[in-house]
Order: C-alpha cells, then structure tokens, then sequence
C-alpha cells in the first residue's frame, strides 16, 4: 500500500464542503423552490443535496483521485487503499424546515493496515480523516487519525462528567425505521431518568461534532448510515471520547447504532440503559467493512 498523506487529504475536503455549503445557503434562502423526493418513509433529497454531493465529488475526484467514494446520494465504490464516505446535507429535514441544524460530512475511510504519513498504520478498515462543517455557525470540525481534534482552528476535548446525572446527552428517535423502536423506547425513559437531560438536533455528525466540543456530555442512536457517522466518529475519538458501535461487534459503527461519551460516561451509558434493552442486530455490516 502507498502511504496516505493525511494533510493534502484533509485540505481537499475541507476544499469539498465549501464548494458543498455555498450551494446549501444558495437553496437554504429558496427552499420553497426545491423539488423534494422521497427515497423511504421520512427519508428525503432535494436538488441541494445532489448538487452539493456532486461538488464535493468534482473537487475529491480530482485532488485525490486514488481513493474510492461512496455518497449518500449516488453511491459509489470502496476502491483503493481509502475511500471517501460522503453525506452532503447531514439533517436534510431540518434543512428543508428552515431549522439551522444541518452539516456537511465527509470522511476518508482507509483499509486495515494502511500505512499514514504520521508513522499510524489502521489496524481495521476505519476513518482516518473526518470533516464536519456547519454552514450556519461557520464552524469547521476536523480531525486526522492520531493527530486531535479541531474546530477552526482551536483544538477541542470532550468533557469529563463522572456520572450520568451531571450529564446532558442528545440522542435521535427513530424516523426512517421503526423496526427498532421497542429497544430504543426503554433506553430513552432511562436516560430521562438518570440524566441531566436530553436534546434530539436531528443530524448526527453535529451531535457527534459537539459531543467532541463538550457542548453534550455524550449521544447514541440507532439505525443511522455510515455516511451520518463517519466522520464524526473520528473527530468524537480524536477529542478523547469513546465512540463504538452499540452492539460491540463492529471496529467504528458502520452499521448506524452508535452511543459516544468520554469512555467512563460511555460505559456507564452502556451498562446502565442501552445493553439491557438490546436485542441482536439484524442485517450485515456494510460490504465495505470487510474490505
């Protein structure tokens, strides 16, 4: 495998999500205009998350055209020692509501043993560079594998809560399938309970760019995609926090069932209102994963 040069990685995506945020503000002051289809049940697109998928494309393809890309979108393919994984408007619904909660998310995804430009080298297929960008608060973050966490350019740690009720935490109720409700149901009632309180913002990869900013204390969800969460997982682990797949059997939660916290929040999290309530998951990881 060549050795991936993290940096020029890095710049083309943070490059990717302008180009992608200025359609975004074109079409957020026009939204009466967009033409919006429904690709399943409370799972919406509009032209503004085509066109920004295929302007980041346009600036990934041609500044790294070794890699692979998968988009939310259009799809794509898993090539090369790394892939970009791509989701142009993170909180579509939110987006198309007039409410200012919804990113762009991109992340480049290497496979196991993979060697990094930093002297790292992945052990499993995991995301090695993740950009969330929020249009609305002009705030950028970013991490590369084994280098921290960055929010424009101030370095960013999650916060250190020692017991769940000094915890805010957000979470995202089920939306697109439901076939998950009777464990998530319990699990919230819990976290009502045991918390200081929860929030629902309705875009993962904010919720996990401000879980690593320490504005939540910790997050988990179920029945997201690997473009909602991959890039956020790196920028949440490179801030401190631990951020796993809820059922513990994937590397990075590929598969969308995700809780994150600093590591002694987030095992308290797990044991005390998520593992009881889990039943087994069902469906295979992501093809990609095996790669």
């Amino acid at each position: 495998m060549a050795v991936i040069e993290l940096q020029p990685a890095l710049a083309a995506a943070i490059k990717a999500a302008h180009k992608a945020a200025t359609i975004l503000q074109h079409y957020a002051q026009r939204r009466d205009e967009l033409t919006i289809d429904f690709k399943m049940h409370n799972d919406l697109v509009s032209e503004a998350d085509q066109e920004a998928e295929s302007a980041i494309k346009a600036v990934l393809q041609a500044q790294c055209p070794d890699y692979g890309l998968i988009g939310e979108e259009t799809g794509g393919s898993a090539q090369g020692d790394a892939f970009w994984v791509i989701d142009p408007l993170d909180g579509t619904t939110n987006f198309l509501h007039g409410l200012p909660f919804y990113v762009v998310s991109i992340a480049l995804v290497a496979k196991a043993g993979a060697r990094l430009d930093n002297g790292h080298t992945t052990e499993t297929v995991e995301p090695i560079i993740g950009l969330v960008y929020d249009p609305n608060r002009n705030e950028c973050f970013t991490a590369c594998y084994g280098e921290g966490a960055w929010l424009n350019h101030s370095r960013i740690q999650c916060s250190q809560p020692q017991h769940l009720k000094d915890a805010l935490l957000s979470t995202g109720f089920p939306f697109r399938e439901f076939n998950f409700a009777d464990q998530y149901q319990p699990m919230m009632l819990q976290a009502m309970r045991k918390t200081r309180g929860l929030r629902r913002i309705g875009a993962a990869a904010l919720d996990l760019a401000w879980v690593a900013c320490g504005r939540f204390d910790g997050y988990w969800e179920m029945g997201l995609a690997p473009w909602d969460v991959a890039a956020g997982t790196l920028i949440a682990r490179e801030a401190g926090a631990l951020c796993q797949d809820l059922y513990q059997q994937e590397p990075w939660p590929a598969s969308g069932d995700i809780y994150c916290a600093w590591p002694a929040l987030a095992h308290q999290m797990h044991e005390q209102f998520i593992a009881p309530h889990l039943t087994r998951r069902k469906g295979p990881s992501p093809q990609w994963m095996q790669g």
